[in-house]
């Protein structure tokens, strides 16, 4: 499959899941050594509406919008792993699939920051070039050097102007839905850029937690520059 048509497929396929239920919450985890490898693990937790969303996979349809079944899952996932397997320095890939509950996980190891960055790049391409948006391609970075550890985002108000094209029952989902980002390192973290992010009282890790509409209208980003101890 094209990479372009495997990003609109991903892309109906999440809208499609997120469509039965607002209670979802993406969440990514990040474990960096001090030589800037490191391991990345990806989940998108429905289990809130499990029971809901349960019922609604029996449908075809709901809303004119079609459930995913999950096969079209497992595809997605295998898909999602085909493609890291064909990055440079991304190794040990797992993914997991947990029909009881509507968890499902993706995750890899790295051998450098960069290698990490490069398994965003080609999707938020195709993004920008679907749907004439502007997001920055570089995701993350790490400067051994200094200890410096960033995480990138540019919003683009044009994302605005796409979400409120959607009929309001749509744009509901979205109300109780979150996105939570946990870093974690080997050295003590100094200082941090973003002030809805806290840092862990070990002082080891980030933790931000934010909610779907408040990325969507731009209130808030997921952007931050954490520097460690030397």
């Amino acid at each position: 499959m094209h990479m372009t048509k495997k990003f609109t497929f991903y892309s109906i396929l999440f809208f499609s899941m997120t469509l039965f239920t607002s209670c979802f919450e993406v969440l990514e985890e990040i474990n960096l050594n001090s030589d800037g490898s490191g391991s990345m693990l990806v989940t998108f937790n429905l289990s809130r509406s499990k029971s809901k969303i349960a019922s609604v996979m029996l449908l075809d349809s709901v809303n004119g919008y079609k459930v995913p079944s999950k096969d079209d899952i497992n595809l997605a996932l295998k898909d999602a792993e085909n493609h890291l397997k064909t990055i440079s320095g991304i190794s040990n890939i797992k993914k997991t699939a947990d029909y009881e509950n509507y968890i499902f996980t993706l995750s890899c190891n790295f051998d450098k920051v960069a290698n990490l960055d490069a398994v965003f790049q080609d999707l938020i391409r195709q993004q920008n070039k679907k749907e004439k948006t502007n997001f920055n391609t570089t995701n993350f970075a790490y400067n051994s050097a200094t200890h410096n550890f960033k995480r990138y985002f540019s919003y683009d108000t044009k994302i605005k102007k796409i979400f409120y094209k959607l009929k309001g029952e749509d744009r509901k989902v979205f109300n109780d839905a979150t996105y939570t980002s946990i870093y974690r390192f080997k050295d003590a973290v100094k200082s941090i850029s973003n002030t809805h992010a806290k840092i862990a009282p070990n002082k080891k890790a980030v933790f931000l937690k934010i909610e779907a509409m408040s990325l969507i209208l731009g209130e808030k980003s997921v952007a931050n520059t954490i520097q460690l101890s030397k």
